[in-house]
């Protein structure tokens, strides 16, 4: 049972998702670091979904607005960011009704039975129309033995993608190169998602600018020796596969918070600015993030 609290909260966010702008929005992609290729593909993305209608209404032949995609990267890279983002701005643009996104994996899909894979790709589906389902580490779908039912949730999904064409957006997200080797393996599925986005890993100047930010956001400032430390921590785990980009940096700026904290309660004095500042000490200590 949703609390009145619960349906306040739900009916503000529903009223300023209805009150910003695709140019509040397309703003906020912006702002993002890094993902120049994103930006650039969301841009022609819009302007050709505007174009198409504008062809409709001079009765001009129009090619079919198919947006279903693949995203492919490393995890912290912004591909649920991003996802959220587009479903928004489809929404204002009208291709979906809702825009909302619905985050699912290979758990929620794949079932223990026969018949229950169905079921389940039968009910994400439905709490994803009029938005977009986003499946993360969709390769995984394709695991498994004779016995497993990932091969079945795959054929539920293609035939929800046909039956709810104009209702749905399908993402399939994971590793860039187990995303190629799964997309190899089922041939047809990979001509159904005209869209491909890569998602590259951030630069460490990128990495620092997205905690600057984070900390910005959360109101603290890092000093130029956090900075420094921070910096010294981002190239020594740069040279680890899937070190974790932004959601390292988060990680990393979370638990500075949290040391700062003990840091400051054992002062007796606590200024303002003691307050803001996050620290070298505050920043690492172990490599656990």
């Amino acid at each position: 049972m949703v609390s009145k609290s619960q349906k306040e909260i739900k009916s503000n966010d529903t009223q300023k998702e209805d009150d910003e702008t695709l140019e509040d929005i397309m703003a906020e992609l912006y702002n993002l670091v890094g993902l120049k290729n994103v930006k650039k593909l969301v841009k022609e993305i819009i302007a050709f979904i505007e174009i198409q209608e504008k062809r409709k209404k001079n009765n001009l032949l129009t090619e079919p607005i198919v947006l279903h995609m693949i995203f492919r990267g490393n995890p912290g890279t912004g591909k649920t960011t991003v996802a959220r983002i587009l479903g928004r701005i489809f929404k204002k643009i009208g291709v979906l009704e809702k825009g909302h996104l619905v985050e699912i994996e290979r758990a929620d899909l794949v079932g223990e039975y026969i018949g229950h894979t169905a079921l389940k790709v039968k009910r994400q589906v439905k709490k994803a129309l009029g938005g977009i389902l986003f499946i993360d580490e969709a390769y995984s779908l394709a695991r498994g033995g004779e016995k497993d039912f990932g091969k079945e949730a795959i054929d539920a999904l293609v035939k929800s993608m046909e039956d709810n064409k104009d209702k749905l957006i399908l993402i399939l997200a994971g590793y860039e190169k187990e995303m190629d080797i799964f997309l190899r393996t089922n041939p047809g599925l990979k001509s159904r998602f005209p869209i491909h986005i890569d998602f590259k890993d951030y630069t460490i100047e990128e990495l620092i600018e997205i905690a600057k930010i984070m900390a910005k956001s959360r109101e603290y400032k890092l000093s130029n020796k956090a900075i420094k430390k921070l910096e010294t921590i981002l190239k020594n785990k740069n040279y680890e596969y899937n070190s974790g980009n932004a959601r390292l940096v988060r990680n990393i700026i979370e638990k500075a918070i949290r040391k700062q904290a003990v840091r400051l309660q054992k002062r007796k004095y606590v200024t303002r600015e003691d307050l803001l500042l996050l620290r070298a000490e505050d920043i690492g200590g172990d490599d656990k993030y």
